[in-house]
């Protein structure tokens, strides 16, 4: 095997990692794909022999080029319409043990957001992705009392957003179905049964499409808000394309009657929905763009 076709196939077998971590640190699927096709032009730049450790490198590549990223992406978020949500991570079935490792869901994805960039990177590389302190401290330019400090801020911050256990796959396509029947079909009284009393919406648009521009907070509110839209859009029920597993969330993609995509993911606790989070924004549905035109069985 040639020297370059080696390179290549280690990478290859790093690159999965790789994109979990920038995608996990980015919550954009496009920009975690730029950054990795960035490590691998980096890496492809450097002579093999200069680097002992090639995981290791990559590694701190794609982390230093995230944190670069984050810092221009904050002024984005803070110029973003309406509410920003990570663009959506949509698997058929429940992910594999392995990426099921890092145990992120889009609750705490969102979390993330609060922490700096510092605390964000020092977190997932140390607490989610299992580096020794001293190697995150080698990649973030710090020393590992301060790493140690990062991720241990970041835990208490993050502490009442961890998930509490992980729903089952039948439970949740079966709140999933019943959720989507009932929130589109106008059937108020059994979307009462599935909310929790204190259940928030949010809904991202982007400016672009029509989405809520703030958080909808309440069983009652939420009620009103979908018996509303059920009122005004009777004629255009959406069209349900697929369930599966948004971020770690159950719920579904569907299309509008403009044929506007959308994903819904669901937050569950104690076989109640206490999250509903709808991404509309079409920039971040453009991997779904070849959904087939059909209903899942």
């Amino acid at each position: 095997m040639s020297q370059a076709s080696s390179d290549l196939q280690l990478y290859e077998t790093q690159r999965p990692r790789l994109l979990r971590l920038a995608y996990r640190m980015l919550g954009s699927l496009v920009e975690a794909e730029d950054v990795v096709q960035e490590a691998w032009l980096r890496w492809q730049g450097r002579s093999q022999a200069e680097i002992r450790e090639p995981a290791a490198f990559l590694t701190r590549v794609v982390s230093r080029l995230c944190l670069d990223v984050m810092k221009s992406g904050r002024w984005r978020k803070e110029t973003y319409v309406g509410m920003w949500l990570p663009e959506p991570l949509v698997e058929p079935v429940l992910p594999d043990e392995e990426s099921r490792l890092d145990n992120l869901n889009l609750t705490l994805m969102l979390a993330l957001e609060r922490l700096s960039p510092l605390e964000r990177a020092a977190f997932l590389l140390h607490d989610v992705f299992g580096l020794p302190a001293g190697e995150v401290a080698t990649t973030l330019e710090r020393d590992p009392a301060a790493v140690r400090q990062l991720a241990s801020r970041a835990r208490r911050h993050l502490r009442s957003e961890t998930p509490r256990y992980q729903i089952e796959k039948g439970e949740g396509q079966r709140i999933s179905k019943a959720f989507h029947e009932a929130s589109t079909s106008g059937n108020i009284a059994m979307l009462a049964t599935l909310l929790a009393e204190n259940v928030v919406l949010k809904s991202d648009g982007g400016g672009k499409v029509l989405a809520f521009p703030n958080a909808i907070v309440g069983r009652d509110r939420a009620l009103r808000l979908f018996e509303g839209l059920s009122r005004k859009f009777a004629a255009a029920r959406t069209e349900l394309l697929s369930f599966g597993w948004i971020d770690g969330l159950p719920g579904y993609v569907s299309r509008d009657a403009a044929g506007n995509l959308q994903t819904t993911a669901l937050a569950i606790e104690n076989e109640l929905i206490v999250a509903v989070f709808i991404t509309r924004n079409p920039d971040k549905l453009q991997a779904l763009g070849g959904m087939p035109d059909r209903k899942p069985a």
